[in-house]
């Protein structure tokens, strides 16, 4: 394949690239992240839940990971804030009775206080002071975060500027940290930095449109030279790799 060719393969992921709720099947089979790490989200989350619980899920994407659960939808809670993401929770989980409430993590959570068992949290933001008020005492709060140095050797990668860290404050130490001052017991604690693998250049390019807080400015254009140059990288490697950064915390109130 030329040069040319190439470019409008990329130019197409480029403009396709969208996101509803938290879904990477696009690219599915050429990319790989996450797949080796040393806990597993789903399993912590379910060690803890029993179906007479009252579960939260704060930036519930489209609610993807909150449905697989199979929970009595009377006894789950969900928030998000992105707006796209706000029209299909209200499309997919309001109609199965599940409280849904637009919100931001950070912020007051619209429910009442003491009213959950389980709070939990993949990738979003969170505010312990909120997540100790709605929740239940000897309730639980599990989430897994994205760290801080996610992603960077791809970013050094396709970016011509090396950009600063687009979260400095995400780190284990500094979320545990914030959880002991508001008083939980901490009962799990883990970080990792795991391989993040492509085997298709343009698959890149969609992931970073999609990501474009760790990849601020990408586009096909200015950034041609690198794209060229990943290009050379996977036909000699094999595969483009980089690392994604990840931490666990399982609290207790």
């Amino acid at each position: 394949m030329n040069k040319e060719e190439q470019l409008k393969i990329w130019l197409h992921e480029e403009e396709i690239a969208h996101i509803h709720g938290w879904d990477f099947s696009h690219i599915y089979g050429k990319f790989e992240e996450e797949q080796d790490l040393p806990w597993k989200y789903e399993e912590i989350v379910r060690r803890y839940l029993r179906p007479e619980m009252k579960l939260l899920d704060i930036d519930t994407g489209g609610g993807e990971f909150l449905l697989s659960l199979n929970h009595p939808y009377h006894n789950l809670a969900a928030t998000e804030n992105y707006p796209p993401n706000v029209e299909l929770c209200k499309r997919k989980l309001v109609p199965l009775g599940i409280d849904f409430q637009e919100a931001d993590g950070n912020s007051h959570l619209p429910f009442g206080d003491q009213s959950f068992h389980i709070v939990i949290n993949r990738h979003g933001n969170f505010n312990p002071k909120e997540i100790k008020r709605v929740l239940k005492d000897g309730g639980i709060f599990i989430t897994e975060q994205v760290g801080a140095e996610n992603d960077r050797e791809l970013v050094e990668l396709l970016l011509n500027d090396m950009p600063d860290l687009p979260f400095p404050d995400q780190y284990l130490k500094i979320a545990r940290a914030a959880f002991e001052e508001a008083g939980f017991l901490i009962m799990q604690a883990e970080e990792a930095f795991r391989p993040i693998k492509f085997w298709d250049v343009g698959a890149l390019v969609w992931f970073a449109r999609i990501i474009e807080w760790e990849f601020p400015g990408f586009n096909v254009k200015d950034c041609l030279e690198n794209l060229y140059h990943a290009l050379e990288l996977l036909e000699r490697e094999g595969v483009i790799e980089g690392k994604i950064h990840r931490f666990l915390l399982t609290v207790k109130k």
